[in-house]
């Protein structure tokens, strides 16, 4: 039945709600067999790009202009890596950071979906390295979100955070996951420097955003400017689950 122009979507100054039921799906640049849902662009305000790829059986998706995070949800994939003779293989909850310029091509062995999140990298003055030895650049890496031990937030057991990449400041962004047992909430209302992009994985709940209140379901996109208020709420007889970006590491000044 046609909702009659009603949706949950939201486009506001300070966020955006992008709700499954006004989903548009384009080509994209490096796609083949593929559409893109751009979820979260710089036109909205936003420092970064996210996207879910939906993509057929053989299908592929190659390097970009940018830094890279991709995160499978649905289906089987093959990452081929310069100068490894085997391809990795990826499914359901696996993860893969590719730094700039770093070739790589992504194919669809099944129907997949992924979400992908694209930013101009940030380099970190060497200045600021503890270990002059360090690299100041990211490198590639390969992990699993179910391997990741995770941390309660805050000392909350009702709040589980998984980190997806590590804890170095040569990364210029973060990305987590967040499970709430049911009933579970943020224990404040956060208002910081940080933008953020989410995708709910799992159950549902109530999210503020600015001044507003939203139900959230599995599927939904948020986007968060900086200093925008915000606090979640799981409802439900499920945990509620979700991947999130912010940006990090980087002084406000650039």
């Amino acid at each position: 039945m046609h909702s009659l122009g009603h949706t949950r979507s939201a486009n506001r100054r300070d966020h955006v709600l992008h709700t499954p039921d006004t989903f548009v799906r384009t080509p994209l640049p490096g796609l083949t067999h593929g559409e893109a849902i751009v979820h979260i662009a710089p036109p909205t305000g936003a420092a970064f790009t996210m996207m879910t790829l939906e993509i057929a059986p053989k299908g592929t998706l190659i390097q970009g202009a940018t830094q890279r995070f991709l995160y499978v949800l649905e289906g089987e994939l093959t990452l081929d890596e310069p100068g490894k003779a085997i391809p990795h293989n990826l499914a359901s909850g696996a993860y893969a950071y590719l730094p700039t310029g770093y070739p790589h091509t992504l194919t669809a062995a099944t129907p997949a979906r992924i979400v992908v999140i694209d930013k101009p990298f940030l380099p970190l003055d060497p200045m600021y390295l503890h270990d002059p030895a360090t690299t100041p650049d990211p490198w590639f890496l390969l992990g699993r979100e179910p391997d990741v031990t995770p941390v309660p937030l805050n000392d909350d057991p009702g709040l589980l955070v998984r980190h997806l990449l590590p804890d170095s400041q040569v990364f210029d962004f973060a990305v987590n996951t967040l499970a709430y047992s049911p009933g579970a909430s943020l224990s404040q209302v956060e208002i910081h420097t940080m933008e953020h992009g989410l995708l709910m994985l799992e159950g549902g709940g109530v999210y503020r955003l600015g001044d507003n209140w939203y139900p959230t379901a599995a599927g939904d996109v948020i986007w968060m400017a900086p200093f925008c208020p915000q606090w979640f709420g799981a409802i439900g007889k499920t945990q509620a689950k979700y991947l999130i970006y912010k940006d990090f590491n980087r002084h406000p000044l650039g």
